[in-house]
């Protein structure tokens, strides 16, 4: 595999945080009932989503399994065990209430691995960020 930069991986972190964090300010309103403390709680993800984030794509950098929809599902189940984990940590601890948080943390595993599925699929098909070599590569169609 060619060289994949730190500018794809970043800028994967971007768009993927910009969904994520919608998701988790619309699901924590609808669960609490409160537009501001849905948008405490996806704000409050920003930062440490992004840094987890950009962790478990460099972590996936290093993993020897084909590029594929496999690869793909593996990676999306992975994320979303350390990003839900997060969601019901954070929540907990702005709401107060450990069942909120669950509730929160527990909706978004299915919002959250469909969402995250399409965007792995979407940057999939995109060059930004790839050597020639890695551009030249003939990847199977998906």
């Amino acid at each position: 595999m060619g060289k994949i930069s730190h500018k794809r991986h970043i800028a994967k972190t971007v768009t993927w945080r910009l969904v994520g964090t919608l998701d988790t300010i619309l699901l924590s309103w609808l669960i609490t009932g409160n537009p501001f403390t849905g948008l405490k709680i996806g704000l409050s993800e920003v930062l440490t989503k992004m840094v987890l984030y950009y962790l478990h794509e460099r972590a996936w950098l290093k993993m020897n399994i084909d590029d594929s929809k496999k690869r793909h599902l593996i990676k999306t189940i992975t994320w979303r065990i350390i990003g839900t984990l997060d969601t019901i940590l954070l929540s907990w601890f702005i709401t107060g209430s450990p069942t909120t948080g669950l509730k929160i943390g527990g909706v978004e595993v299915v919002t959250k691995m469909i969402l995250y599925y399409v965007h792995e699929r979407a940057w999939y098909k995109i060059n930004f960020g790839l050597d020639n070599r890695h551009k030249k590569k003939k990847w199977k169609k998906i």
